[in-house]
């Protein structure tokens, strides 16, 4: 008999799920079983938030959506308060993913700039896992924090996105110990992923495919990873499978991070 993960009968709430990473964690999760309430900051009637329902629903599974902003405490409680009326206050899983890209230098990065990345990139983690850990506790519940692997190495013209990232992983562990054992708590550092908001990144370039494969040259797996790849960690770390895993987040960058710079 094959190997199966079975989420079947699970909720996930999943942020940040109209693209990139968070669409594919929740499509993956879908497949697995799992029941999906997914928010971002689109209105609930907007063309993002229609093809986020659609995609989960083609895939046969059940979804909901919340237009929330991340930043704001009373948005992320109103998200938590839908979800579990709608649920029968039920959530087995959540998977905080929703940030953006604040890149600058410590001496240029405004006080804005320093306020949003932490409000969005560190506080919404902590913000909404504690508004979700009642109805985690319940169900011996998972939470899965999304990090980067800018939380290991980084480069110039990266702050203030990679010291928020370096925190979560922070966070990670003092969930794990003052949570445990009715709540696991493991983060994932996901490094290049190939996301429309990349292929922004290579359009900036004069040859975007030059410096495409310039960039898959950097990893030994000589490929970028994938949202759904991610997914499938996500997964696999809500399992049974994985009922040891606690405290730890899991660098997944296609082995980038073993390639020394003059290799």
């Amino acid at each position: 008999m094959a190997l199966q993960i079975d989420l079947k009968g699970k909720v996930a709430l999943v942020t940040g799920v109209t693209s990139g990473i968070g669409l594919g964690i929740a499509k993956v999760l879908a497949k697995a079983g799992c029941t999906i309430a997914g928010c971002a900051e689109h209105p609930n009637n907007s063309p993002e938030a229609s093809s986020f329902l659609e995609i989960i629903r083609s895939e046969g599974g059940n979804a909901s959506y919340n237009k929330t902003d991340m930043r704001n405490p009373e948005d992320i409680r109103e998200l938590v308060q839908s979800v579990t009326e709608r649920e029968g206050g039920k959530i087995d899983i959540l998977v905080s993913n929703a940030g953006k890209n604040v890149f600058d230098r410590p001496e240029g990065c405004s006080e804005m700039d320093w306020d949003f990345n932490m409000n969005l990139n560190l506080a919404s983690h902590w913000r909404i896992a504690k508004l979700c850990r009642p109805y985690l506790e319940k169900n011996n519940g998972v939470i899965i924090l999304m990090s980067s692997n800018h939380a290991y190495s980084t480069m110039p013209g990266c702050f203030p996105y990679n010291i928020t990232k370096t925190a979560l992983t922070g966070l990670v562990r003092s969930l794990a110990i003052e949570w445990g054992p009715n709540i696991r708590t493991v983060g994932i550092a996901p490094g290049f992923i190939d996301t429309p908001g990349n292929q922004l990144w290579f359009d900036s370039f004069l040859d975007p495919a030059k410096e495409r494969q310039r960039t898959i040259e950097l990893h030994p797996v000589k490929n970028l990873g994938t949202p759904e790849e991610i997914g499938g960690w996500c997964a696999f770390l809500a399992s049974e499978y994985a009922a040891f895993a606690s405290g730890t987040t899991y660098l997944i960058d296609g082995g980038r991070s073993a390639l020394m710079q003059d290799s």
